[in-house]
């Protein structure tokens, strides 16, 4: 079934059949679903109420939505509306000031995972994203976690693929030792620190305690040995 049937449908169900809104959804995106309906985004819109709970399209998000004559002549299969909106979200709010501080050739992260968007950045009238250009943007702003830019035509499903992480460096085989590992090889004892009151022979001085010159000391014994 194409969207705009069931778009056509919802649109007949008598209003006292609708279901009232949910307290607990993300004030944010109550917010942000009241700007698309202004902006004339009611097929996008549709397909958000029609998503299964999923954070990631609840908070911390920026839509990239195509208009209903877009969204009319696609489809979508039972189970794939999540898996739609969330290659048509990246994972941070962005507004247009942001994301035109991209240059040409960055590669953004889609909400989807291994999914990332090409920017093609040639200003604010030919600003594309893979293969779809932003012609409304900023039309969520109310909110603080939410942002969407109307987009003219829907991203294909051929993402970008996300780059490989760099692989480490293979480690060196270590040197071989030539010791036999059988034979134990003393270690060597540290050269113990002289005392600091045994005087060094050949020495013509005394160190005190404190290791400065103790020159009486040093008188001492040099009278000593010169009656020895």
């Amino acid at each position: 079934m194409k969207l705009l049937e069931v778009f056509l449908l919802l649109i007949l169900i008598p209003s006292t059949t609708q279901t009232e809104p949910n307290p607990a959804r993300n004030q944010d995106l109550v917010a942000a679903i009241a700007e698309m309906q202004r902006a004339n985004y009611f097929t996008f819109v549709m397909l958000v109420n029609m998503s299964p709970p999923d954070v990631r399209l609840e908070e911390n998000v920026t839509f990239l939505m195509p208009n209903d004559r877009m969204l009319s002549n696609i489809l979508l299969q039972e189970g794939s509306v999540s898996g739609f909106l969330l290659r048509h979200s990246i994972p941070s709010p962005l507004l247009f000031d942001t994301l035109k501080q991209f240059p040409t050739g960055t590669t953004i992260p889609s909400s989807l995972p291994n999914c990332m968007l090409r920017i093609t950045n040639n200003g604010r009238k030919n600003y594309v994203i893979n293969n779809v250009r932003i012609i409304s943007p900023n039309i969520c702003v109310a909110g603080s976690s939410i942002r969407c830019h109307g987009i003219d035509g829907v991203l294909s499903e051929s993402c970008v693929p996300a780059s490989p992480p760099i692989p480490s460096p293979p480690l060196l085989p270590s040197a071989p030792s030539s010791r036999d590992p059988n034979v134990l090889t003393p270690r060597p004892s540290p050269n113990p620190s002289p005392s600091p009151n045994v005087k060094s022979a050949g020495s013509s001085y005394l160190l005190s305690f404190d290791g400065s010159l103790n020159f009486v000391a040093f008188l001492v014994l040099s009278l000593v040995g010169i009656y020895l």
